[in-house]
């Protein structure tokens, strides 16, 4: 049945695939878009008008829901936002509210690679001899779980200044500013003379290099899963089939 006013989308973001979203959204007739963010996101300026800062949690998201009462909601937060995502689902489902997952393809591996696929920190420890130099890609979040890694030197790679200090001994944060070549990462690897990379499965083209740097030097990554997708719920991979979904609302 039509509806007697534009559709009323609530945007998730938080990736990259949420900012060219939110453009497309916003220059598609029809739309009245609302932008949330979990917090602020770095580099360039978000192109829509967004809030950052959530909803206060569950209990906050379904007041805004009852509130602006949205006639979808896309998820686009990051691929390892686990509990945001598990937690829309769930609202989403119970309300009967149309939601779409939006996050990129997950990187395979290919010839040359050397990955070991694990589904929580801790299994890392398992693969990591003690002793070894470990390259850690994972963003701070979470960082307390490599505790496990404890025996190693962990080298944690920041964009920004750490605000205390390393969660466990023989950790070190190494602040750099993106973007990354492949060059730039051999360089990097081979002065502190990496062993190991520990990485998210995070997919897309602007921390690829630092796979590509450690296939050309024969170096092991332990590739931490994504979390499971959540069932129910309707998903796309590309901008296409993001507004595609849009399209048949």
């Amino acid at each position: 049945m039509p509806r007697d006013h534009d559709t009323r989308i609530l945007l998730l973001g938080g990736s990259g695939e949420s900012r060219a979203l939110a453009q497309a959204l916003a220059w598609r007739d029809g739309i009245a878009l609302e932008v949330r963010l979990a917090r602020a996101m770095r580099g360039r300026a978000f192109p829509v008008p967004a809030t950052a800062g959530g909803f206060g949690g569950e209990a906050g998201f379904r007041a805004f829901l009852d509130q602006w009462k949205p006639d979808a909601v896309i998820d686009a937060t990051h691929p390892y936002a686990e509990a945001i995502t598990a937690r829309t689902a769930a609202v989403c489902i119970e309300l009967g509210l149309p939601l779409l997952h939006h996050e990129r393809a997950p990187w395979v591996p290919g010839p040359g690679d050397d990955w070991a696929e694990i589904t929580s920190p801790e299994e890392s420890a398992g693969l990591i001899p003690e002793g070894a130099c470990v390259f850690l890609g994972t963003g701070r979040a979470g960082l307390e779980r490599f505790a496990c890694l404890e025996g190693r030197r962990v080298i944690c790679r920041q964009l920004d200044a750490a605000d205390g200090p390393f969660p466990f001994e023989g950790g070190e944060f190494l602040l750099s500013v993106p973007p990354f070549t492949m060059a730039d990462e051999m360089k990097l690897f081979q002065r502190l003379e990496v062993d190991w990379l520990v990485v998210k499965n995070a997919g897309g083209a602007g921390a690829r290099p630092k796979l590509d740097a450690a296939r050309a030097m024969g170096l092991p990554v332990a590739m931490l899963a994504r979390p499971p997708e959540p069932e129910g719920v309707a998903r796309a991979e590309t901008l296409q089939q993001a507004m595609d979904w849009v399209e048949a609302l």
